[in-house]
C-alpha cells in the first residue's frame, strides 16, 4: 500500500446490511477510476474469521482478513455497517451483537477516524464512542437509539454528521446514505472538486438536498395507554377542524397540564406538534398520489391555507411542497 494510499477497514458479520458493506467501497474506487492517481483507498473487508459471511440479502460475501488481522494494520478509517430484526408487527429493531461491539471499540482506538452506517451507529453507541456526541442513524431506529442511549443527543434528519470533539466520529443515516457519507470522506480528503466528479458517475448530488425526514414515516410508539390512543383517533377523525390542547383536554377529562404530561411522556412530543405530524402526513399522502392543488391540500390535511402548509413543511421537512411533490409524485 502507497503511503498516500488510506486504509479503510470495513466490519462484516453475519445479517449485515449488503448496501452498507459494498456501498462505501463503490464510492472509494471510483476516486482512482477519476483522478488516475494512486493516492486512493485500500478497502479491506474484517470478519471474526475468513469464512463467509451471510448478508441480511442472502449474498454471501468473503472477508479479506480477520478482526484481529486488522487490529494489527493503521487503519485510516473504520466503517462500521449495521444490521437489524423485524417483528411481527414490522418494527425495525437495530442489533448490537457484543463480539462485534468489542471488535468495534478495539478497532477503533487505533484508527484515525470512526463512521458508521445506517444503523451501524448502534454498534458505536455499546461501544461506548458516541456518549456526549451528535449522531444520526436510520429514522425508523433513532427512537431506539436515544431511548437506549440517553448520553448521545440524536438527530434522526442529517443525512450524516460530523463530530470532531476528541477522535473524528461520522455518523449516517439510511441504507443510500452511505454513499452521501463516502463522498463527504472524499471531499474531506480530496476536495469537493473530486468529490464532485466521482458523486457523477453515481449519478448523484455532492451535497444531497434537505435531510431523511422526508422519507420517513410517523414510528409508532411501542406502546401507548387507552386514553393517549382514543385522543390520537380523536385527532385523526377531526383533523381538518380546529383543534386546540383545550378541546382535546376536555375531550380526555384531563386538565390541558396533564395531557400536555400525557403527551410528552408516551409520545415524546406535544398535542400541538403531534396535531401538525399528522396533518403533514395527510398533506405527503395527497401530494404523492393526487393531482390536487396546494389550496385543496391545505384545507383537507387541516392547515387550511397554503401558507400555513408551506411553512410548516420548510419547519418539519425542510423542503416546500412543490419541491416535495415534484421528489416523490408516483407516476403510472
Amino acid at each position: 500500500m502507497s503511503s498516500l494510499t488510506r486504509l479503510v477497514v470495513v466490519l462484516l458479520f453475519d445479517g449485515v446490511d449488503l448496501l452498507d458493506v459494498t456501498g462505501p467501497p463503490e464510492v472509494f474506487s471510483l476516486l482512482q477510476r477519476e483522478t488516475g492517481r494512486g493516492q486512493g483507498y485500500e478497502v479491506v473487508l474484517a470478519a471474526e474469521t475468513l469464512e463467509a459471511v451471510t448478508t441480511s440479502a442472502g449474498v454471501r460475501v468473503l472477508p479479506d482478513i480477520t478482526f484481529h488481522e486488522a487490529s494489527t494494520r493503521s487503519i485510516d478509517t473504520l466503517m462500521v455497517p449495521g444490521s437489524v430484526e423485524v417483528d411481527d408487527e414490522h418494527r425495525v429493531h437495530a442489533l448490537a451483537d457484543p463480539t462485534v461491539v468489542h471488535w468495534v471499540k478495539e478497532l477503533a482506538g487505533g484508527a484515525r477516524r470512526v463512521a458508521s452506517v445506517c444503523v451501524g451507529a448502534h454498534l458505536l453507541a455499546a461501544a461506548g464512542l458516541l456518549d456526549g456526541r451528535r449522531a444520526t442513524t436510520h429514522w425508523s431506529t433513532a427512537q431506539q437509539l436515544a431511548a437506549e442511549h440517553p448520553a448521545i443527543e440524536v438527530d434522526d434528519d442529517p443525512i450524516f454528521i460530523r463530530d470532531r470533539r476528541g477522535r473524528e466520529i461520522w455518523t449516517g443515516a439510511g441504507l443510500t446514505a452511505c454513499l452521501d457519507l463516502s463522498l463527504a470522506l472524499v471531499a474531506e480528503d480530496h476536495g469537493e472538486t473530486v468529490a464532485l466528479r466521482v458523486a457523477r458517475q453515481l449519478v448523484m448530488y455532492l451535497k444531497r438536498p434537505s435531510g431523511q425526514s422526508q422519507f420517513s414515516v410517523p414510528i409508532e410508539p411501542l406502546s401507548t395507554s387507552r386514553r393517549i390512543d382514543d385522543i390520537r383517533h380523536h385527532i385523526t377523525e377531526h383533523l381538518t377542524e380546529h383543534l386546540t390542547v383545550a378541546d382535546l383536554a376536555a375531550h380526555a377529562h384531563v386538565s390541558e397540564r396533564h395531557l400536555t404530561r400525557i403527551f410528552t411522556t408516551e409520545l415524546g412530543q406535544t398535542p400541538a406538534a403531534y396535531i401538525e405530524s399528522a396533518r403533514i402526513e395527510i398533506a405527503r399522502h395527497r401530494l404523492e398520489s393526487t393531482d390536487d392543488t396546494l389550496e385543496r391540500i391545505a384545507t383537507t390535511s387541516g392547515f387550511h391555507t397554503p401558507d400555513t402548509l408551506i411553512r410548516a413543511f420548510r419547519r418539519k421537512l425542510n423542503t416546500t411542497p412543490t419541491e416535495y411533490r415534484n421528489r416523490f409524485r408516483h407516476t403510472t
